[in-house]
């Protein structure tokens, strides 16, 4: 008989993870966001997270579902441009400082045509966003961390930049260290 305590658990075939699917934007718009993220998390607290517009919400799969929906969804996507309407504040920790995302065909085509792949079902309607600062925070601090944004980076608002790639990441809602939240796969995306 084996000894059980020398007998690594192995994840089971069918066990279920949360997956998100992310639109990444490109290198240089990553770092100066992250610039952002980092200015506001010093001054307000939260975890780190990597710049990215969520595409396809928390939805409950089986690593290989997850996989082969991101791959069949990523099918016959091609890059498209995203551009910051404005900073935002709202009423959770997952949305909590933001980019709002001018919710153009592409964007809003993009995530239906995503969210379809994945059986995904929003409850509201899909607002695209890139998050700067997940916290719980009072109403006056989510204002001032606005302002302090806009002050940082004065020409956010009107930013512009292409969509390029698209990730699957497993990001369980429940932790909000996000220690526990990784990247499984990344496709790039053809330019049309």
């Amino acid at each position: 008989m084996a000894n059980p305590e020398s007998t690594p658990i192995q994840p089971s075939e069918g066990e279920k993870n949360v997956y998100s699917v992310w639109a990444l934007p490109p290198e240089d718009v990553t770092a100066r966001i992250r610039t952002l993220m980092n200015s506001l998390r010093s001054e307000f607290g939260g975890p780190q997270f990597e710049p990215h517009i969520t595409v396809v919400g928390a939805i409950r799969l089986t690593l290989d579902d997850a996989l082969n929906k991101f791959r069949s969804a990523c099918e016959g996507l091609k890059a498209y441009q995203a551009t910051v309407d404005c900073v935002s504040t709202g009423t959770f920790f997952y949305q909590c400082v933001f980019l709002l995302i001018h919710p153009t065909i592409e964007v809003v085509e993009t995530s239906s045509h995503c969210c379809g792949h994945f059986g995904y079902k929003n409850s509201t309607p899909y607002m695209p966003h890139l998050s700067l600062l997940y916290a719980n925070i009072s109403d006056e601090q989510k204002k001032q961390a606005k302002e302090l944004a806009e002050k940082l980076d004065e020409a956010i608002n009107g930013l512009s930049f292409p969509i390029t790639r698209l990730a699957l990441y497993k990001t369980d809602t429940g932790d909000e260290t996000l220690k526990s939240w990784e990247k499984i796969a990344e496709q790039d995306l053809p330019s049309s």
